[in-house]
C-alpha cells in the first residue's frame, strides 16, 4: 500500500511554471521535479523564472550567509 497517492489533477487556481516545458499550466501537469509553484495567479507563475533570479540574488548577497572575510576562515 502506497504512503501517498499520486496527485495527477490540479486543484483550479493553481499555477505552476514548467521548467522542462518552459511554460504555465494549472494544476500540476508535470512532476513536481521538473515545476516551480504553485502561484496564486497566472501572471505570477509566467514571472516564476525572475522570481527565482531575484531570490537567488537576496541568497547571494546576504551577509548571514557567507563567512568570508573572518579571520578564522581559510579561504579569507
Amino acid at each position: 500500500m502506497a504512503l501517498f497517492k499520486k496527485r495527477t489533477v490540479g486543484k483550479p487556481g493553481e499555477w505552476y511554471y514548467c521548467l522542462q516545458h518552459q511554460k504555465v499550466e494549472e494544476g500540476p501537469e508535470c512532476p513536481a521535479k521538473d515545476r516551480f509553484g504553485p502561484y496564486a495567479s497566472r501572471e505570477e507563475a509566467a514571472h516564476a523564472m525572475d522570481i527565482a533570479q531575484e531570490r537567488n540574488l537576496e541568497w547571494e548577497t546576504d551577509p548571514r550567509w557567507h563567512d568570508r572575510g573572518k579571520p578564522s576562515d581559510p579561504e579569507a
